[in-house]
């Protein structure tokens, strides 16, 4: 079977296993949101991760799709969440669950699909069931302190490098990391291929996050689905904008500090001022360079595996290597 064959068949798996899953029925104002979130759909990304870690060590991956799913769960719920603290209107094109119920509904649902992660969760063997739960509440701790941190980062004038990147490295790469660290040790991986494949995840986590920084600035409208420069109107503290703000002296640092203290503008003439000063100063290359380095460590960790199965390794690679070519 090839690699996109395998990637197809896991996704397919995971959409019938998660469809035919009952997350409960009464009150419908408490379940029905979580059945919409999660068939908003997404790349699913995380449980394929896991699926795939566990299909590289021989196993059938069938075996472990309630706790893969457990990690698609726990995600949609911090998305969920997310959304009300960002006073989101859209996820993935389509009305948020505060947006389309209310917040308080919103706020349950949550929870609940906390508490069904855990349900999810139980599947696992129990000799190793103790460890499952150790390193997913870690897991989910460190996204909740990413979380916090970016809000913070909401009301600094400046922000580190170092800080932004712990910050990401919280909020989205552990959770990637914890993905394949479960699939691996769920199929009886050494100790030594299991910390290989967790720090893959997340240093390709952080890629991403980079990855989106830069796309947010440079992708294509046409092909990108949502306004080119959005973190730029929103003063997001970015990488891009944090080495800026960071590299730009005299006038060029006078204009961006300009731009982030205007309260009317207008969004296109924002977004091109501040992007002639990107240009001027190399933002772009810069972020490229660092997101580089993040990709190539990632798979340096990928060197050492002692694999059974080749066909889900190269699944990985490859659908790792269509995210970091993506355009959108």
């Amino acid at each position: 079977m090839t690699e996109k064959h395998i990637v197809q068949e896991l996704l397919t798996k995971l959409e019938q296993h998660m469809g035919a899953h009952s997350f409960g029925d009464a009150p419908s104002e408490l379940y029905d949101p979580i059945r919409y979130i999660l068939s908003l759909g997404g790349k699913r990304i995380r449980p394929l991760l896991s699926l795939l870690a566990y299909g590289m060590y021989g196993k059938d991956p069938k075996e472990i799709l309630n706790p893969s799913i457990a990690i698609e769960v726990f995600h949609n719920f911090t998305l969920l969440h997310d959304d009300i603290m960002d006073e989101a209107p859209l996820r993935r094109g389509k009305a948020t669950v505060h947006e389309k119920w209310n917040a308080n509904i919103a706020i349950l649902s949550g929870d609940v699909m906390l508490v069904k992660a855990y349900d999810l969760l139980l599947s696992t063997p129990p000799s190793l069931l103790p460890e499952v739960v150790r390193l997913f509440n870690k897991t989910a701790a460190e996204v909740c302190e990413g979380q916090q941190l970016d809000m913070n980062f909401e009301s600094l004038a400046a922000v580190r490098e170092e800080d932004y990147l712990h910050m990401i490295r919280l909020k989205t790469a552990v959770l990637l990391g914890f993905s394949l660290q479960l699939g691996a040790l769920l199929a009886g991986a050494k100790k030594e291929e299991v910390d290989h494949l967790y720090a893959f995840g997340v240093n390709i986590g952080i890629g991403f996050q980079l990855k989106d920084d830069l796309l947010d600035v440079y992708a294509d409208q046409a092909k990108f689905g949502k306004q080119v420069g959005g973190d730029i109107i929103s003063n997001k503290k970015t990488f891009l904008l944090i080495k800026a703000l960071e590299l730009a002296k005299g006038e060029e640092l006078k204009i961006l500090q300009q731009q982030l203290a205007l309260k009317e503008f207008d969004k296109e003439k924002k977004v091109e001022t501040v992007k002639a000063i990107y240009e001027k100063l190399g933002i772009q290359a810069i972020a490229e360079d660092k997101m580089q380095s993040f990709f190539e460590e990632a798979f340096m960790q990928l060197q050492e595996l002692e694999i059974k199965n080749e066909a889900y390794y190269q699944a990985l690679v490859g659908i790792t290597q269509e995210l970091i070519h993506r355009e959108k």
